[in-house]
């Protein structure tokens, strides 16, 4: 086998589909790590993980069709993205003041909003090159530090 690049100046794409099932959260944290170790990108790796976990279990959590996670290289950016079936937009819920640790959900966009240089999301249309031609592709983007 050869070699790994000692830096990850060349772009790349990875695509990973995913069916309607809890274990794809997991699934897609582990080969994200796998893929960012791969091409020495591993000190984005916890901000990464923890994004599109959030990411990926709304995808999961709020629809009942598959979905899938894109990871982009263009150096400095690694920008996460994830389909799903449901066409309605994401929605961050405000925070309050002074956040409630007990709460299991409801701030996973906010997180995502925080870590984060940009984020957003667009609905698909016909032109798309995902498992399916319709729903949402939400994304986010980590910058490379020096």
């Amino acid at each position: 086998m050869p070699a790994p690049p000692e830096t990850s100046s060349e772009p790349w794409q990875y695509t990973l589909s995913l069916p309607n099932d809890p274990r794809a959260v997991t699934i897609c944290r582990r080969t994200l790590r796998l893929i960012l170790t791969l091409h020495c990108l591993s000190h984005l790796t916890e901000v990464a993980e923890l994004v599109a976990t959030e990411l990926v279990a709304n995808a999961v959590q709020h629809t009942k069709g598959p979905a899938a996670m894109r990871l982009r290289w263009v150096a400095p950016v690694l920008r996460i993205g994830v389909w799903d079936t449901d066409p309605r937009p994401p929605a961050p819920t405000a925070l309050a003041a002074t956040p409630n640790p007990a709460l299991e959900s409801g701030r996973g966009l906010t997180l995502v909003e925080e870590c984060t240089e940009r984020w957003g999301w667009y609905s698909l249309g016909a032109a798309a090159q995902l498992p399916d031609t319709n729903g949402k592709f939400v994304w986010c983007e980590l910058a490379q530090t020096a």
